[in-house]
């Protein structure tokens, strides 16, 4: 388990993966909002592929007025710093209040995540 998620956060993440890889719930809450503190970068995060356990499916705003749904492997993220060697972190807390569409949408329009 990587130290950017709980093991809660995995379980639940896991259980939207499997629900997207069997076509199910394709527009769950997110579980998890990652960033970073010195370089304006935010990942919500929905879902982790059940097969490999490590590519993980959400909202990804790069800080560039760009943000889209994509996946990104949670090793990669536990390797980025920030230009202030500050690590990705997780955002203790983050309470969803929304589907990963509406987010899409307010992020879109705005250019960033906003919350």
């Amino acid at each position: 388990m990587t130290p950017l998620i709980t093991a809660d956060e995995r379980s639940r993440l896991l259980a939207n993966g499997e629900a997207r890889a069997a076509g199910q719930d394709t527009d769950p809450l997110p579980v998890v909002r990652l960033f970073t503190p010195d370089a304006h970068a935010t990942w919500l995060l929905a879902s982790l592929d059940p097969a490999d356990g490590d590519t993980v499916h959400g909202l990804i705003d790069l800080g560039i007025g760009m943000p889209a749904l994509g996946t990104v492997k949670l090793s990669d993220l536990a390797a980025i710093v920030g230009p202030r060697e500050q690590p990705v972190m997780r955002d203790r807390y983050f309470q969803p209040v929304r589907r990963l569409s509406e987010y899409l949408r307010l992020a879109a329009d705005n250019g960033s995540i906003t919350d």
